[in-house]
């Protein structure tokens, strides 16, 4: 049975990875789970799962959710240096890091440096830190297998072949809520209509991130450290469909894909499984339904973002940061309504040509670079 700890469970991903849970309960042990302040949904899932540790991000939580738990017998602890702490308990085998944004970089690296397998949905753990981290994974015997479902793609679709066989990482995008408008046709975007995504139940923020394609960006530096790809053989295109969830080309001409039905649970249950595969919780996809699958180039153009993530993941050093970090500033600002959706890569912009590149940085750099470019970006709209 597989010890588990799930860093951000009351969120899309937390929560679709304790169904998994749920169906499989003879795989897997819940030891800890982390919320930011959902402390209601928190506590639903304590109850159910039991575990032995439980954090809440937001301190001024702490005491109502020891009160609420205390029958249970799980311990609370609170902020990052409790995030730390259950990622690195002795008993764990995996961490889910599916909080969202930065936070999850520190608990992570603690993970790695005690030898524990990381299924990896947050993407900006390697957008800002890519470097450090496969630094501490050449030290470690920890593995990364991505629970995003594009490089979950990936990764199966690499499996048992040799990386210099390999011509192109093609990145699948389903082009969000705004695919085909242009510009002009963008102007007056309000939150409520970023949010209303296509294909995917996500959170506010990466919901966001996929209206501005933005999250395909970030996907793209993070193909990049996952799986040692240069930038120019990261390829992105538009499939609404989004039944092929990535693709893979190859030096004889070979392309390799990865489709299945619409549903999160699927790479969660492939990453948390892994190497194994066993019965589909989600049901099985009928080609027949999906008898058309068409492609489309990205309009960079309209969707500046997408091009943004490519600029910083070329140049490397801290830019990628710079632009994860502004980009982050940005969306909340569009979500309470002090910018507009075209502003987001006008500011991102700003933010990148701001910053020096750095090359060589550690972890207290990037906590302090983070603290810089919030600042410069708040600045900006005063």
């Amino acid at each position: 049975m597989k010890q588990l700890v799930i860093l951000g469970s009351t969120g899309s991903i937390g929560t679709q990875a304790l169904d998994v849970v749920r169906h499989k309960r003879d795989e897997f042990k819940i030891v800890a789970l982390s919320a930011n302040s959902n402390i209601n949904k928190l506590v639903e899932q304590v109850n159910e799962f039991k575990p032995e540790y439980v954090v809440i991000m937001n301190e001024n939580l702490v005491s109502e959710l020891k009160d609420r738990v205390y029958n249970i017998g799980t311990k609370v602890l609170s902020g990052i240096e409790g995030l730390e702490f259950i990622s690195t308990l002795h008993n764990v085998d995996i961490v889910l890091t599916s909080v969202v944004g930065m936070i999850g970089l520190r608990p992570t690296i603690a993970a790695i440096r005690e030898g524990k397998d990381i299924a990896l949905a947050n993407k900006e753990t390697l957008v800002v830190g890519g470097s450090i981290i496969k630094d501490e994974l050449s030290k470690s015997k920890s593995r990364i297998i991505p629970v995003d479902s594009e490089h979950s793609a990936l990764f199966q679709c690499l499996n048992g072949e040799s990386r210099s066989a390999v011509n192109n990482l093609i990145l699948t995008a389903s082009g969000g809520p705004f695919r085909g408008k242009k510009k002009e046709d963008l102007t007056e975007v309000t939150p409520e209509m970023a949010l209303k995504h296509p294909r995917w139940n996500m959170g506010k923020k990466i919901s966001i991130d996929s209206a501005t394609l933005m999250n395909k960006g970030l996907e793209v530096i993070e193909a990049h450290y996952l799986f040692d790809v240069d930038y120019d053989n990261i390829k992105v295109v538009i499939h609404p469909q989004s039944i092929i969830h990535s693709m893979v080309e190859y030096k004889d001409g070979s392309i390799i894909a990865q489709l299945s039905n619409t549903d999160m649970r699927h790479p969660i249950q492939y990453a948390l499984e892994y190497p194994n595969r066993t019965e589909s919780l989600i049901g099985y996809l009928d080609l027949i339904k999906y008898n058309t699958l068409t492609f489309e180039e990205p309009d960079i153009e309209t969707f500046e973002c997408l091009k943004l993530a490519y600029d910083a993941g070329k140049v490397g050093g801290t830019m990628p940061a710079v632009c994860n970090i502004a980009n982050e500033e940005a969306v909340d600002l569009f979500l309470n309504n002090k910018i507009k959706f075209l502003d987001i890569p006008i500011i991102i912009k700003e933010a990148m040509n701001n910053f020096k590149v750095n090359y060589e940085f550690d972890l207290d750099f990037i906590i302090n670079l983070e603290k810089e470019v919030r600042e410069y970006v708040r600045n900006i709209i005063k």
